[in-house]
């Protein structure tokens, strides 16, 4: 079985209004990276990692929501320059245009017809090729800021885990870890804001943190 390595993360490049034009996954400088086609700004400060500490199948995963939820320029349905939907980084592991897509329904809880999927790129869209106002763009630009925001929440935040004997259980997010340890969201969501040691119950003994939450 091959190892799994917990060093991937997910990074967003942003414009100066602080909407993200770039998602990308990747390990070690991959988010300082100059060569390519998309370039990463100038003003490090507009370079985010949205999240680490993940595996590699994690970090596709999370690459595939965040451009589903924040659409693609070339499609028309979002502010991303992104070329593809995610998934299909350097390391070689490349998704088929069904996997992409049961992930990004899994994730974002809808379901897209094929005429809705039709509309919403390129030149089947309404929209396409039609130029907007200013208003318009701050509008649309507002709305992507707030959409980014909120898939940034801290139920998406990696945590830790920690046993009373110290062991660590890293997640990637809150939801991952509710559904893994049998817990009530919103009551893990608590602990975490909270801070305090379970005093009963089958996890009696243990502390939950969000991961290196500066990062986020």
């Amino acid at each position: 079985m091959a190892k799994q390595y917990n060093d991937y993360y997910t990074y967003a490049y942003l414009r100066e209004d602080k909407t993200p034009y770039y998602i990308g996954k990747g390990r070690g400088r991959r988010i300082h990276c100059t060569q390519r086609t998309i370039k990463p700004p100038k003003d490090k400060s507009l370079i985010l990692f949205l999240k680490k500490g993940l595996t590699e199948a994690e970090a596709f995963k999370h690459e595939i929501y965040m451009i589903f939820v924040l659409g693609r320029k070339d499609l028309g349905t979002g502010i991303l320059r992104n070329r593809t939907n995610g998934g299909d980084g350097a390391s070689g592991h490349i998704k088929s245009e069904e996997a992409r897509e049961k992930i990004s329904v899994a994730n974002s809880g809808k379901i897209r017809t094929e005429a809705q999927k039709q509309a919403q790129s390129g030149e089947k869209n309404p929209m396409y090729g039609a130029p907007r106002t200013e208003a318009q763009k701050k509008a649309q630009s507002e709305k992507m800021s707030g959409r980014f925001l909120g898939a940034l929440s801290h139920r998406s935040k990696a945590i830790i885990a920690i046993k009373p004997d110290g062991t660590e259980l890293h997640f990637g997010s809150v939801i991952d870890a509710a559904r893994e340890l049998g817990f009530n969201q919103a009551n893990l969501s608590k602990y975490l804001n909270d801070g305090h040691v379970l005093s009963r119950g089958p996890r009696k003994g243990w502390q939950f943190f969000f991961k290196n939450p500066e990062d986020f």
